[in-house]
């Protein structure tokens, strides 16, 4: 009886199952279709887009090439001395017993400047004068004893010799006063005093520095293959941080007769006038030096150059057909003088170059040409303050 029941209920169910099969086939083939027309769609439109893209004409600004005189110079950074500085200082030990300049004072050559405390100077110098005075009369009276055969030649002679000794202790006791004194040795401007009165100072210790600031020496360093393209008496420019729109012009004073072995850089100095005072000792500063004669060479603003690690390039502008049509051209760059820099090869003068907009370009890009706005093309260009 069990038997011949459950066979009905199997025969069933199988219609059933069937039928679920054939609904999840036809959902996922729904579902697959959907996804193909997806991406036909997206694949559509991103072509519609590149192709929008690649229709579109960008704009770009030219400029000309030039043909201008360009000066080579050589740039090094040196550093300011003084023509004449020296840090004052006694050269004996003593107190300090009178003090006759201020800080930052210019002083001329002799000034006196510091005075130790003489103690019993003058009296030593009193004594060794009267001896010397009494060798002097002691001296001639045995001279004239000798003229009347009084007293021997020998005596003259030791009399002579005894004034001479005296005469120079008396000289010696001078140079011993006049160490207690400081005086400038040449004109300058002091700087902040180190001592105070009454102090007691060590031999060699400094008091104050005084520096002649007209002229100014600039020493600083080129390379030897600059020797044979600069002189004495060639002028230089020299520019300072702290006077960022100024110039100072100056010229080459020596050349130093020695290369240093271990950078073969040559050591040179330079002069310039400093009536002003503005340049101090131990500054930073940036040297110009032009260097060979001048020579036509074409030129483009810097912007206009692509800097890549395969080549240097800019886009050079023609015309095809009425079209405005840029290639692209490897140059070789030379010196830069401000936003302009020179071209040794790969474009000639009167070619028409791409200044702004070279993102967006490719070799036989069309381009449309807006030259409203330009990027700035001054040899010497100067800050601007805001």
């Amino acid at each position: 009886m069990n038997d011949s029941v459950a066979l009905p209920r199997t025969t069933e169910r199988r219609p059933r199952t069937w039928l679920r099969m054939i609904v999840m086939l036809l959902l996922v083939g729904l579902v697959a279709a959907g996804l193909i027309w997806f991406q036909d769609f997206k694949a559509g439109m991103i072509k519609q887009v590149v192709t929008a893209i690649k229709s579109a004409v960008p704009t770009v600004a030219t400029a000309k090439a030039t043909m201008q005189q360009w000066q080579p110079t050589q740039t090094a950074t040196g550093s300011a001395r003084a023509s004449n500085g020296a840090d004052m200082a006694a050269e004996i030990s003593g107190v300090v017993d009178r003090i006759d300049f201020k800080s930052g004072q210019d002083v001329a050559a002799g000034t006196e400047l510091l005075r130790l405390r003489p103690n019993d100077d003058d009296a030593k110098l009193a004594q060794l004068q009267a001896s010397a005075d009494l060798a002097g009369v002691t001296l001639r009276r045995d001279q004239m004893q000798l003229a009347a055969h009084g007293v021997a030649q020998a005596t003259v002679d030791s009399d002579a010799a005894n004034l001479k000794v005296a005469r120079a202790q008396v000289a010696a006791q001078q140079a011993v006063m006049a160490e207690k004194i400081v005086k400038a040795p040449f004109a300058g401007r002091l700087g902040v005093r180190q001592v105070d009165l009454g102090q007691y100072i060590a031999a060699g210790t400094a008091i104050v520095t005084l520096q002649q600031l007209d002229p100014m020496f600039v020493d600083f360093y080129l390379p030897q293959q600059a020797l044979g393209q600069i002189a004495v008496g060639q002028k230089v420019a020299i520019s300072a941080d702290a006077y960022p729109n100024q110039t100072f012009d100056g010229v080459i004073s020596s050349l130093n007769p020695k290369v240093d072995s271990s950078s073969r850089m040559l050591p040179i100095r330079a002069s310039i006038p400093n009536p002003d005072g503005k340049l101090l000792p131990g500054m930073f500063l940036s040297v110009s030096v032009d260097s060979g004669p001048s020579r036509s060479l074409v030129t483009i603003p810097s912007a206009a150059v692509a800097y890549n690690p395969y080549g240097s390039l800019v886009y050079v502008l023609h015309d095809d057909n009425g079209k405005q049509v840029v290639n692209q051209q490897f140059v070789t760059t030379g010196a830069n003088r401000g936003d302009q820099v020179s071209i040794l090869k790969g474009i000639k003068a009167n070619d028409v170059v791409v200044t702004a907009g070279q993102l967006k370009l490719h070799n036989g890009s069309a381009v449309k040409v807006d030259n409203t706005v330009q990027p700035t093309d001054n040899p010497a260009p100067e800050p601007v303050d805001r």
